[in-house]
């Protein structure tokens, strides 16, 4: 028998005033797979993150499966709002009381040489790999990153990339994850969502690069996103 989904939205609808942010929204995460949320500037991806995570009321239904555990990096980290603050004590944060261990998964991460290092000292990569060292913590089913490559340069990201593929070959946790980095999406993602609002279309990397839709949305940008998707159990859910 196949796993319940990790997460099944079935007409998701956000509102803010009169204003529609998202609009009757239906997907599932599957454990161990890795969704990519895509799409243009203002097409409700972070809107549907924060739902996801309940920060966001919505109408339509959004059913988590029971005891599921979230490890979740935002888009931005404001550490001009944070006090001054070592690493050490941000991943404290998520309630881990060992040193050792939050050292471990620091070293994981590959960053166990910033355990004492300020978080506002940190560069756009340190924190991001920071970030992920502390949502992983708790052992997650689930990942959600909203733009993690965000500000990095072409080799931090390609680093980003690999070290979240390894962490899930060795893990099997899922990743629900924004990126506007087409290229990647193609080559790291099992499906793909492109949203606007509503979901343009949705599927495997394949399916979804060859889709009207989403060629009208990213223009140029979507010939240069070539895809590498190994088929596997998830393939059917299109």
């Amino acid at each position: 028998m196949p796993q319940a989904p990790l997460i099944h939205a079935k007409d998701l609808t956000v509102k803010r005033g009169k204003r529609i942010l998202l609009e009757a929204v239906d997907f599932e995460i599957h454990p161990g797979e890795a969704l990519t949320l895509i799409g243009p500037n203002g097409a409700g991806k972070t809107t549907l993150i924060r739902a996801i995570i309940g920060m966001m009321p919505y109408s339509g239904s959004l059913i988590r499966r029971k005891g599921l555990r979230l490890g979740y990096t935002p888009q931005k980290l404001p550490l001009e709002q944070l006090i001054p603050m070592p690493v050490d004590r941000f991943i404290a944060l998520s309630g881990e009381r060992s040193r050792k261990r939050r050292r471990q998964m620091l070293a994981r991460c590959d960053a166990a040489a910033l355990q004492d290092t300020q978080m506002s000292a940190l560069s756009g990569g340190e924190t991001q790999r920071v970030l992920l060292a502390r949502a992983l913590m708790r052992a997650p089913d689930l990942l959600i990153l909203d733009e993690p490559t965000q500000g990095l340069d072409q080799l931090g990201e390609a680093r980003f990339y690999a070290l979240l593929a390894e962490i899930r070959a060795e893990t099997g946790v899922a990743v629900f994850m924004v990126s506007h980095d087409l290229h990647m999406v193609m080559a790291q993602s099992d499906r793909v969502i492109c949203l606007n609002r509503h979901i343009c279309c949705f599927g495997t990397p394949q399916k979804v690069a060859q889709d009207p839709e989403y060629l009208t949305l990213f223009g140029a940008r979507a010939g240069l996103a070539p895809y590498r998707h190994q088929h596997g159990e998830h393939c059917d859910h299109d």
